[in-house]
């Protein structure tokens, strides 16, 4: 309230810094880009903080997969939907897409609405759309539920891509989730890993 006083009285510049300094700082709203034919993008698009999975062993079922992402302040548009789709390795992983879940920051304490959740075949990506979006400021950590993990150990890689919220939007890649899956046979008690 009193910082806006500094702009009502025609502080600019340095005055600016000192009426900050007087009265406390303040933020003002970020906006996000929109282009001139109505695409809008992220001011300062989300960062995928990591990827990891609860069974690193081959062909066992009931893994889950989360990734983790965080949405900055000056994101300028909440977070939208998020598209998860394999780029590496030797199996092509299926999900169970009614299993997937999303929670607010990295653990499970306060799971977040989901709207769809799709699988789109050319491009081999589970979508998952939050129902409200997922405001600035918060982290958010999908969970992906597969089929069973890979018969093929080696690395796993999944691009993650988010979208902001708005009818005409342009999705921003935020780079590879990896996963790793090992061949835990030894000789010795393996025969649970071959169900």
């Amino acid at each position: 309230m009193k910082a806006q006083h500094c702009f009502r009285s025609g502080f600019v510049g340095r005055s600016l810094a000192i009426c900050v300094a007087a009265f406390g700082t303040f933020s003002l709203p970020v906006q996000a880009v929109q282009l001139a034919n109505g695409t809008v993008y992220f001011n300062h698009p989300p960062r995928l903080l990591g990827a990891r999975t609860t069974e690193k062993s081959i062909r066992v079922w009931g893994a889950k997969y989360y990734f983790t992402l965080s949405v900055p302040t000056d994101a300028g548009e909440p977070l939208q939907r998020v598209a998860i789709a394999q780029r590496e390795g030797v199996d092509n992983i299926r999900f169970r897409l009614k299993d997937t879940q999303a929670f607010v920051g990295e653990g499970r304490r306060q799971p977040l609405s989901l709207g769809a959740v799709t699988f789109d075949q050319p491009t081999q990506a589970v979508s998952v759309t939050f129902n409200p979006p997922v405001p600035p400021g918060q982290t958010v950590t999908v969970r992906l539920v597969p089929r069973r993990n890979p018969d093929v150990s080696g690395v796993y890689l999944f691009g993650v891509t988010a979208l902001p919220a708005g009818e005409k939007v342009s999705g921003q890649f935020l780079g590879f989730g990896r996963l790793h899956f090992y061949d835990s046979f030894n000789g010795f008690g393996s025969f649970w890993n071959f169900r």
